[in-house]
């Protein structure tokens, strides 16, 4: 779908790039097809400057690019390219402040948790949800580096299809369930974390591991199906609608027991 994109360049917009998929410029290569309609010259210069840097920073693997310059309910468009080079994303914390509180899982805090900046970098783009205002700035405050990666945040593209409810509230919609995990959320997964630091409870570690791991796990089919409600939308569904994913399997397994009784033991009141 990227290639059929032209609301990353600089005065495009909704209207402008149906108008110029109605006429029959549907992909960058139309441009310069003898059989191209006729534009206005001042748009035809900005679309042919457009895409040679479209397409240079495309042969450089620099998603990043596009993703600047796409709105955020409209980063969607790259994933079918950039599928190759992705890291689902999520981090549980110690709390919501991130001048203040902690990673505890996506690694392990206190066990492998430094290698997730080395691991992060051999990835081109991220996908998150939540990830832009959450996630992304609190792994750059917690580590002090910079990602540099395009970043796909599901919450901006499944916001603009009508679904509410966070991530967890999103995939009910969608049909996705979790099993154990149902009644695991982030609230829950700060005293997990307190529960597995004060008494080294590992079975509190591995439910919160699985909770974490499910995250990233659902972010995948949560991605394929909002792009495939979004590319309904336009002109190319037949020719670019993904396959649903086949989810590899969780790792780890939530202690359902033992989730009950930390919901009696802190009145379970919820987070998101």
């Amino acid at each position: 779908m990227l290639t059929n994109t032209f609301m990353h360049i600089q005065g495009i917009g909704v209207k402008t790039e149906q108008t110029l998929w109605s006429s029959g410029l549907t992909e960058w290569n139309s441009i310069s097809s003898p059989a191209a309609p006729e534009v206005p010259a001042r748009l035809k210069w900005r679309l042919t400057t457009g895409i040679e840097e479209s397409i240079k920073h495309l042969n450089e693997n620099d998603p990043a690019y596009f993703s600047k310059r796409l709105p955020g309910n409209q980063c969607w468009r790259l994933f079918q390219e950039v599928r190759s080079s992705i890291a689902y994303v999520d981090i549980e914390t110690t709390g919501l402040d991130r001048d203040y509180n902690e990673i505890t899982t996506t690694y392990v805090q206190g066990d492998n948790l430094p290698q997730f900046v080395s691991d992060i970098q051999a990835y081109r783009t991220m996908i998150t949800y939540n990830g832009r205002c959450f996630d992304a700035p609190f792994i750059e405050r917690y580590f002090n580096i910079k990602l540099n990666h395009a970043h796909i945040d599901l919450r901006y593209i499944l916001f603009s299809l009508g679904f509410r409810g966070g991530l967890k509230g999103c995939e009910t919609q969608l049909g996705i369930h979790r099993g154990d995990l149902e009644g695991v959320d982030g609230f829950l997964a700060v005293h997990l974390w307190d529960r597995f630091k004060r008494k080294r409870d590992e079975k509190a570690l591995e439910t919160l591991l699985a909770y974490n791991v499910q995250d990233t796990i659902n972010l995948e089919s949560v991605m394929v199906a909002a792009y495939n409600m979004k590319i309904g939308n336009t002109p190319f569904a037949n020719d670019r609608r993904m396959q649903e994913v086949v989810s590899p399997g969780n790792p780890f397994k939530a202690d359902v027991k033992l989730v009950e009784e930390i919901k009696r033991t802190v009145g379970y009141g919820g987070w998101y």
